[in-house]
């Protein structure tokens, strides 16, 4: 079983800073945060919450558990980013995220019954009665040869 220093290394390393930075954020000192890896001292409270904000999961850190809404590296990646954009890029992002997301389920389209007909007569020309909506196109012509 890992112990609690073993976890606050890993998820230093996850995070991909080196032992003076994580102790920078977490307001101790290098040589107290060697301490905490090695299990020597155990970290304050005041210390986790610190370390929280830059993305360490307290709770697998305390527990050995990860959290359920831990994001992986990807997802961290991408929230990072995503929260450098403005707000046109934010939109943009959401945009493509929607479009290559799968469909949901969609109804099925309902039949809609039409009374469309064409009336014709004789030589005087033709009519469209009904409720037709598509675009139509009429030719007329002189007469024939």
């Amino acid at each position: 079983m890992d112990t609690l220093g073993q976890r606050l290394k890993s998820e230093r390393k996850r995070l991909g800073m080196t032992q003076p930075e994580f102790a920078l954020v977490g307001k101790v000192e290098k040589g107290t945060q060697i301490n905490y890896e090695q299990d020597k001292r155990f970290p304050s409270a005041d210390y986790l919450i610190a370390i929280a904000s830059v993305g360490v999961d307290t709770q697998y850190v305390l527990h050995g558990t990860a959290a359920s809404s831990a994001l992986t590296d990807d997802e961290n990646e991408l929230l990072v980013g995503y929260r450098k954009l403005d707000l046109r890029g934010k939109a943009r992002v959401l945009g493509v995220v929607e479009g290559i997301a799968e469909p949901a389920t969609v109804p099925p389209a309902r039949s809609v019954e039409r009374n469309t007909q064409m009336v014709f007569h004789g030589k005087v020309g033709q009519q469209i009665h009904g409720d037709i909506t598509a675009p139509q196109t009429i030719n007329v012509g002189g007469k024939k040869k």
